[in-house]
């Protein structure tokens, strides 16, 4: 497969398209839309989020923080790209995109009742890398919708119809390829064709 070199840039896509809620230290919330964001670690569980200074919810999360990942799906799209392109210096985005505000339980901060996950994050550590800052970030709770369970009671995200974000446009996820591990798990025979060699043998001794 011949591949053409380009200057270097950001190409890691897709990428998720994350809502995140933040409060300032006056009480003034916000909501913004965040291509970089990320798993980081699993013990403590950690994430992480990149933003521009010039955004508001940077500041809010300078001041206070805490913020709160919330993920999008397709009923969400419109919102997801308006709270991205406009900012909540100009107008109130909860209301423009009739979003419902709640109460995180362990941070002072609003999450998204709209939004089949939402992560509470406090702030560990700030790194300013150049055209963004990464806030790094342990997770308090996960606060996960209950529509999204299976009948095993796990947590089945696809039942939400969500989307990610791939080099500015944004898109929904197809089906399912496999499991984790599934490349080496070994298949699992059933007990049936067992017992019909067994059988077979028998009428054989007869």
């Amino acid at each position: 497969m011949a591949k053409k070199e380009w200057k270097p840039g950001n190409m890691l896509y897709p990428v998720p398209a994350v809502l995140v809620t933040s409060r300032s230290a006056d009480g003034k919330d916000d909501v913004c839309t965040v291509a970089w964001a990320g798993t980081v670690c699993t013990n403590p569980p950690m994430v992480s989020i990149s933003l521009r200074k010039s955004r508001l919810t940077y500041d809010y999360v300078s001041e206070t923080g805490v913020f709160v990942i919330n993920l999008t799906t397709e009923k969400l799209a419109r919102a997801t790209d308006f709270c991205g392109v406009r900012s909540g210096r100009d107008l109130d985005k909860f209301a423009e995109m009739q979003l419902t505000k709640e109460e995180a339980a362990h941070i002072s901060c609003p999450m998204l009742a709209e939004s089949p996950v939402s992560i509470e994050c406090e702030v560990t550590e700030a790194k300013d890398l150049g055209s963004h800052t990464m806030f790094l970030a342990e997770v308090k709770a996960v606060h996960a919708d209950e529509a999204c369970l299976d009948e095993q009671e796990r947590f089945d995200l696809m039942r939400a119809h969500p989307i990610v974000y791939s080099h500015g446009a944004y898109c929904s996820l197809g089906k399912q390829l496999g499991t984790f591990g599934w490349s080496v798990r070994k298949k699992k025979s059933s007990g049936k064709p067992r017992m019909n060699r067994k059988i077979k043998s028998v009428k054989k001794r007869k």
